[in-house]
């Protein structure tokens, strides 16, 4: 059974300008330099007309992971790779991912949606955990979706920041 995960955030910006941002190449590249851990790097960034696709390499220091899930994943550091494909939706915009972690057999499935509203722009993500390991794997579920929630966090206030500084 999957774990489930859902991050909320709203923006100041227009929907249209938070789309174009979380995409653009060089926002990604300077959010993974910035943020993006131990050997990040922009895999592949690729564009159809509105339709962007890229794939990311982020690293985590299994430091910051609990001791539980650090000797369950054999205590090294995690490579994380992240795909993301998205598309305009009418007024709004619509997003997959899919992350995958290094010696983790399992992965993060989710959905992503930006809208607009009268002040701004929400982002809602909607993804579920799995990890595929007998007796412990919903516990490193938990705290997967754990890290995640926070990642996204650090990278929302990182959007924002660089949102605030181009306005």
């Amino acid at each position: 059974m999957a774990t489930s995960l859902e991050h909320r955030s709203t923006f100041t910006a227009a929907a249209d300008v938070v789309f174009k941002t979380l995409v653009d190449e060089a926002f990604l590249t300077e959010r993974l330099r910035e943020i993006g851990g131990k050997n990040a790097a922009l895999l592949e960034h690729a564009r159809d007309g509105d339709r962007v696709r890229f794939r990311m390499r982020q690293g985590m220091d299994a430091a910051r992971l609990p001791s539980a899930a650090r000797s369950a994943l054999g205590g090294g550091d995690l490579v994380v790779e992240r795909e993301e494909r998205w598309r305009p939706e009418g007024d709004r915009y619509a997003g997959t991912s899919r992350v995958t972690i290094s010696g983790v057999p399992g992965e993060l499935q989710g959905r992503i949606r930006i809208a607009g509203t009268t002040s701004g722009a929400t982002l809602v993500i909607s993804a579920q955990v799995k990890v595929s390991i007998p007796l412990i794997g919903g516990k490193l579920e938990r705290v997967v979706a754990d890290q995640v929630g926070k990642l996204l966090a650090t990278e929302v206030e990182y959007a924002e920041k660089w949102l605030a500084a181009r306005a």
